[in-house]
């Protein structure tokens, strides 16, 4: 399994911002749901199809380029996402208490990390999830393709706002972290909903100067747009109404379920310190939403 540090903890943050109420309530293991990208040519296609080992009348969901710039086009650049829907995904459900377990080929951009936050955001508790691409892409089309599946195949609507916030706190929190750092990032994001949560704010000013005497305490100085990009986006996470209870539970799940799939005693304790300290700021972020 590949895992990018870079990326692990801004995604398992914001892995529950879209967490419908029910989940594949019809499917069971073993059912398998293929996201393909609609640009691919039919030898590409039948070569995916071949490399995923189903055949061409399995299950399928097509993805456009237009839905990658629908859902992502605020914040990653267009050059960033091409003018075409190449990369694709097989999502096979597991046993119950399996765990996640994601691998990649070809992809550049969207980490295996950003595919276990969608699956957990769908509600996807134990899965085997494969992402590919006839050659290097940044993975994108996958990204949107998994929430579009599960939308059509489990009869759920997960709300525009939702996916919006969701995709935005991913992508602020990794360019952030281009600048500065992914560990200054990071702690910076979860830091600001530390203080909000023991000091919730009344109106926009205030939650500006908090942003700014969080980000002074760490020594980070934001220029004028990070800063109205964070305002902005922690101005609609206030808006959302989230089971943090529910994606607490699915994170132990996948906490638990590393031993499974991570064959390195290293990386597996690095990554279990990354998930405990996301587990336990959780209990704080709490309260930021319930008051």
């Amino acid at each position: 399994m590949k895992w990018n540090a870079k990326w692990l903890v801004p995604i398992m943050v914001v892995l529950t911002f879209m967490v419908p109420l029910k989940a594949f309530a019809d499917a069971a293991p073993g059912d398998v749901i293929v996201t393909l990208g609609e640009d691919l040519t039919p030898d590409q296609k039948a070569k995916i199809l071949e490399e995923m080992g189903v055949d061409s009348n399995v299950d399928s969901v097509n993805v456009t380029n237009e839905e990658e710039h629908q859902y992502l086009g605020k914040y990653i650049s267009k050059a960033q996402l091409g003018t075409r829907a190449i990369s694709s995904s097989k999502i096979t459900l597991a046993e119950k208490g399996k765990g996640l377990h994601v691998d990649s080929k070809n992809i550049n951009w969207v980490t295996d990390s950003m595919i276990v936050n969608a699956l957990v955001t769908a509600g996807v508790k134990d899965a085997d999830i494969y992402v590919t691409a006839p050659f290097e892409v940044s993975g994108t089309a996958a990204l949107t393709g998994i929430l579009k599946a599960y939308e059509q195949k489990a009869n759920v609507n997960i709300p525009e706002e939702k996916k919006q916030v969701a995709n935005e706190e991913v992508v602020r929190t990794a360019q952030l972290g281009d600048r500065i750092g992914t560990k200054e990032a990071t702690q910076l994001i979860t830091e600001i909903k530390q203080e909000l949560a023991k000091h919730p704010v009344n109106n926009e000013d205030e939650l500006r100067d908090l942003i700014k005497r969080v980000a002074e305490r760490l020594g980070i100085q934001l220029t004028d747009e990070e800063l109205n990009g964070l305002v902005s986006l922690f101005n609609k996470m206030k808006d959302l109404n989230i089971n943090w209870d529910n994606v607490q539970n699915q994170l132990q799940n996948v906490r638990d379920n590393l031993d499974g799939f991570l064959n390195k005693d290293e990386t597996q304790s690095f990554l279990q310190k990354f998930i405990d300290f996301i587990i336990s700021i959780i209990d704080g972020i709490k309260g930021l939403f319930q008051k």
